[in-house]
C-alpha cells in the first residue's frame, strides 16, 4: 500500500547529492517515456528534515524529464536552511514552520526576497516503543507533555506523569535539536511563550538529533522511550512504534488535514526571488505543486489542501515567462 523502500531512497538520494554532487536522475529517476526538455542548471534546496523525502521525491521524478538540471537537497534543519538561504547560498529552503521574524529580517539584510508555498501538512507525532510495558493508555494531554518536557521537569519516570496511571519505568526523551523547525513548533505548542514573547526551551537531559531516524532508533532501543518526529516518519516505522493520541485525538491524515489533532501543522518551501527569474527553478516549482497532493500521498505526507495549492499555482503563474 506504501512505498517505504522508494522513500527511503529519497533520503538516500538527497544526500548523495549532496555529498558527492550527483544529479537526482543518477540516484534513478522513473522517467518512463523517455522525453527531456532542454532546461539546465543547478538548483539548491536545504532545511527541514520533515520536509526532505518530499522534496527529494519532486526532485528525481523531475529530472526524469530534465535530466540537464542538478538538484540538491541538504537537511540541516529549518533554521540551519534559513541560515543560507538568507544568505542567498540555496534557492529553496524547506520549512517545518513559517519563517520567523529574525530569520526575515536576516533574508532583508541580505538581500533576499522570497516567495512562501505550502506543499503539504503534517502532524508531529508522539512515539513510544511498540510493545512498551509502560501501562497507562496510549493518550497524552497537551498538560502531561508540558510537565514531561518543560525546563523545570523533575518528571524521570513513566510513573511521575501527572495523572498518567503509568508504571514506574525510567522516562528516556529523545527529539529533534534547536535547529529543527520540529522542535520550534513543538515547544511552541506545548510549551508556550515567555512574557517577553519567547518560546520557551525545553529540559535538556534528552536526546537531541537532526536526524529523525537516529530518534526512531533511540526510542525503539528504550523501554520506557517518549520521542517525537514528523507523521510520516511514525508511518514508515509504525511496525516498531506506537503513537499517542494528544487530548483524545490520534495523529492521522484525516484529523491532521482537518486541523483536529492538536499538533497539526502546514509544512513549506521557501524560494528566492531572484532564483524565480531561472526558468529551471520556475519549472521546478511548477512541477511540485502541479504533483503535491499525489506525491505526499506516495511518500506518506498529508497532502495540503487543494484550495492552498490553487492560490500558490496562482501566485507562481506571475513569474511564468
Amino acid at each position: 500500500m506504501t512505498r517505504i523502500p522508494r522513500r527511503r531512497l529519497a533520503v538516500g538520494c538527497a544526500l548523495a547529492s549532496v555529498a558527492l554532487g550527483l544529479t537526482a536522475a543518477a540516484c534513478g529517476g522513473d522517467d518512463d517515456s523517455g522525453s527531456s526538455s532542454d532546461l539546465k542548471g543547478k538548483i539548491a534546496i536545504d532545511g527541514s528534515s520533515t520536509v526532505a523525502p518530499l522534496s527529494s521525491a519532486m526532485a528525481e521524478n523531475f529530472n526524469g524529464d530534465n535530466p540537464g538540471v542538478n538538484i540538491t537537497v541538504g537537511t540541516s534543519g529549518t533554521g540551519g536552511g534559513f541560515e543560507v538561504f538568507c544568505k542567498g547560498e540555496t534557492d529553496i529552503s524547506d520549512a517545518s514552520r513559517g519563517i520567523k521574524d529574525e530569520e526575515k529580517a536576516a533574508c532583508k539584510k541580505g538581500g533576499v526576497e522570497y516567495e512562501e508555498f505550502r506543499v503539504a501538512s503534517d502532524g508531529i507525532t508522539l512515539v513510544t516503543k511498540k510493545g512498551a510495558d509502560i501501562g497507562g493508555k496510549p493518550d497524552l494531554t497537551m498538560d502531561q507533555l508540558k510537565a514531561i518536557w518543560e525546563a523545570k521537569s523533575t518528571v524521570k519516570s513513566w510513573s511521575a506523569v501527572p495523572g498518567g496511571g503509568f508504571k514506574d519505568v525510567t522516562l528516556t526523551l529523545a527529539g529533534p535539536d534547536s535547529q529543527s523547525g520540529t522542535y520550534d513548533f513543538f515547544n511552541e505548542e506545548v510549551l508556550g511563550k515567555d512574557a517577553a514573547g519567547e518560546v520557551l526551551s525545553p529540559r535538556q537531559d534528552y536526546s537531541a538529533s537532526a536526524d529523525d531516524n537516529v530518534i526512531v532508533r533511540t526510542v525503539e532501543g528504550a523501554e520506557g522511550g517518549l520521542g517525537y518526529f514528523g507523521f510520516s516518519y511514525y508511518e514508515e516505522n509504525q511496525d516498531k512504534l506506537q503513537a499517542f493520541s494528544v487530548d483524545g485525538v490520534a495523529p492521522s491524515a484525516e484529523t491532521i488535514t482537518d486541523g483536529s489533532y492538536p499538533l497539526s501543522r502546514p509544512l513549506f518551501i521557501y524560494v528566492s526571488k531572484k532564483s524565480l527569474a531561472k526558468p529551471e527553478v520556475v519549472a521546478f516549482v511548477k512541477y511540485y505543486l502541479e504533483n503535491a497532493i499525489a506525491t505526499a500521498e506516495e511518500q506518506q505526507f498529508v497532502p495540503a489542501p487543494e484550495d492552498s495549492i490553487s492560490e500558490d499555482k496562482t501566485k507562481l503563474a506571475t513569474y511564468e515567462k
